[in-house]
Formats: structure tokens, sequence, C-alpha cells
């Protein structure tokens, strides 16, 4: 089935591109709001299908609590003042992790945000918040009792969307040197290509963008086959 890509983004080196320039680590996470920005304005005019972007992980309540605060602050900003940039280019976003522990104003915006951009078609962006994979797995798993794994996976979609479900990942990239998943996607990641740059992420821009789409496109993927055999019209989608 070909399809647009489902690009999934680790956004690291926030706290290290501040602290290279004797910045506070809360300037970071401002000027990586800024990225995102950029990235998903790029992201559209270059035909990904699906952006999900690694916004904050369970295990990130550890931080300072001034950290977490200053994060959340600049999260809920961001989905009202984003809400009309991606109406204009029919992004619809969605959230998916846990909700609970997030604020009500928090929690509102999300809401707010997610029913306004609803019925955007151009792409979905989904932000990945208070996510962890191998919980959302866990969670999915107590739902099951047959049909495992056809249940399980569409238990699991459920548990990160309870509206809509997205394709597996086709490229996932994690900026900032480090190689390593940490708990993001890693079911939808099963197949995925694996892309890392050096980069922080407030450096990162429509140029890494395409260069990393490029590389997918550069890819050999064979799901399993053989290099001669015969594409499965369920396939994911290739770029280039």
């Amino acid at each position: 089935m070909s399809r647009s890509p489902h690009l999934a983004l680790i956004m690291d080196g926030n706290g290290r591109w501040a602290r290279q320039r004797g910045l506070p680590r809360t300037a970071g996470h401002r000027e990586g709001a800024k990225a995102v920005r950029e990235v998903v304005e790029s992201a559209v005019r270059l035909g990904v299908g699906t952006l999900t972007l690694y916004a904050f992980s369970c295990d990130n309540w550890q931080r300072p609590r001034t950290e977490v605060r200053a994060l959340m602050a600049l999260l809920r900003r961001f989905l009202s003042e984003e809400t009309p940039t991606c109406l204009r280019h029919g992004v619809r976003v969605q959230v998916i992790g846990h909700r609970h522990r997030l604020s009500p104003a928090v929690r509102k915006a999300i809401e707010a945000c997610e029913e306004a951009t609803g019925s955007g078609r151009a792409m979905t962006l989904r932000l990945a918040i208070d996510y962890s994979s191998r919980a959302q797995l866990a969670k999915a798993a107590r739902s099951v009792v047959h049909g495992f794994p056809e249940e399980l996976e569409r238990a699991l979609r459920l548990t990160n969307h309870p509206l809509d479900s997205a394709p597996p990942v086709d490229l996932l990239v994690r900026t900032s040197g480090e190689k390593r998943l940490s708990d993001f996607l890693l079911w939808e990641c099963a197949y995925a290509e694996l892309h890392f740059v050096d980069t922080l992420w407030p450096d990162f821009g429509e140029a890494d963008l395409e260069e990393a789409l490029r590389e997918l496109g550069r890819r050999r993927r064979r799901f399993g086959r053989v290099e001669d055999a015969p594409a499965s019209r369920d396939e994911p989608a290739r770029v280039g």
C-alpha cells in the first residue's frame, strides 16, 4: 500500500545547546520549540504523512521541578499559539501518552487543539507527552483476552489515541548524537529505519529533515523478504 511516510523524531539536545552557550536549560527548550515549528511546516511541504515527536517521557518527571514546570508551560503555550498555524497548513494534532498527571490547564490546551485541528488532512502531528512505550504495551496487553497479536495491535492503537491510529514508523531520527530509542514507539518501530545525527535539536532544521528523508530513500527495505521477492501490498511507504 502506497502512502506518505511516518517520521518519528526524538528531539534531544536542548540542555546541551543551552549549556554550550552559558544559558539555563529552559532557554534551550524555548529554542527547541522554535525548531519544532520549522520542522512541522517543513514536514508538510516535504510530504510527510505522519510526524510523531517525543515531547515528554514518563521518565522526564524525574527532572528538577522547575524545569518540568517550564516544559509544561512551554507545551501549553505551544499548543495554543500553534493551533492557527496547524489549521492553515491542514495539520491534525493528536497527543499520545498518559494525561492524568498533566495539569488541568495542559489537558484543556490539548483537548482544544485536538478538537480545532481534527479535520486536518495534510499531515497528522502526534505529540508524545508523558509517554512510555513499555507502559502502553503493558496496558494494551492487559486489555487483551483472545486474538494475540492482532487484538494487541488494535488495543495498542487505542491506548495511544482513542480516536485514530497511525501507520508503522518508516524512519526514526534522533538528534544530539545519542543512539538509543529511550522507550519510544517500540511496537511501531519494529521495521523502522534508524537515523542518528550529531546536531542538537535547536539547530535541527529543514535541511536536516530533507537529508533524513533522502537517507530513507537510499535504504533497501526488505521487511524480512529476500532482495528479489515481490513487495507486499501492505508494505510501508518508500521515499525517493
